[in-house]
C-alpha cells in the first residue's frame, strides 16, 4: 500500500467533499463516500486527466480490475451484504473513479440504483472513522 498521493494527481473537488479518504492502494485512492444509508466506497485511479477506463494504460486497467474486486470483496467480507453493486458512470464528476455500494434487500431504493435517490445522509464522523476502520481491517 501507499503513504501518500502520486505527483500530479489531484482529487476532484466534488468528489473530495463528499467522501473521505480511506486508504492508498497501488493505483487508486479508496475513499469512503459520507452517506450512511449505503456502506459505499469509491476508487479514484492517480492518473492525471482520466476520464474513461479506456483512457487508462492496459497495465493500468489491469491493476484497476484488481483493486476494484479486492475492495468488493473486502466491503463484502466487512458488510455480509447480499449483492454489491459496482459502477462507473461520471456522468457529472467527469474524474475516473469507481463505485463499490453493498446493497441488501429492503435498503433505501432497493432493488433500484443508489444515484438519485433521495438525500445523502451524511455519517456521524465517529461513525465514518469507524466504517473506514473496519474496511481497511478487511483488506
Amino acid at each position: 500500500m501507499l503513504t501518500g498521493k502520486k505527483t500530479g494527481f489531484e482529487l476532484d473537488g466534488r468528489l473530495e467533499a463528499d467522501s473521505e479518504h480511506v486508504m492508498w492502494l497501488g493505483l487508486c485512492e479508496l475513499r469512503a463516500m459520507n452517506d450512511r444509508r449505503w456502506p459505499w466506497l469509491v476508487l479514484v485511479p492517480q492518473r492525471p486527466g482520466i476520464e474513461e477506463v479506456h483512457d487508462l494504460t492496459p497495465l493500468d486497467q489491469a491493476m484497476l480490475t484488481f483493486e476494484t474486486n479486492l475492495v468488493a470483496q473486502g466491503l463484502k467480507k466487512a458488510t455480509a451484504c447480499a449483492k454489491i453493486n459496482t459502477g462507473a458512470l461520471g456522468n457529472i464528476v467527469r474524474q475516473l473513479h469507481v463505485h463499490v455500494i453493498a446493497r441488501n434487500e429492503g435498503d433505501p431504493g432497493w432493488p433500484g440504483p443508489v444515484w438519485g435517490h433521495g438525500l445523502r445522509e451524511p455519517y456521524r464522523p465517529s461513525d465514518l472513522h469507524r466504517f473506514s476502520e473496519t474496511i481497511r481491517t478487511s483488506l
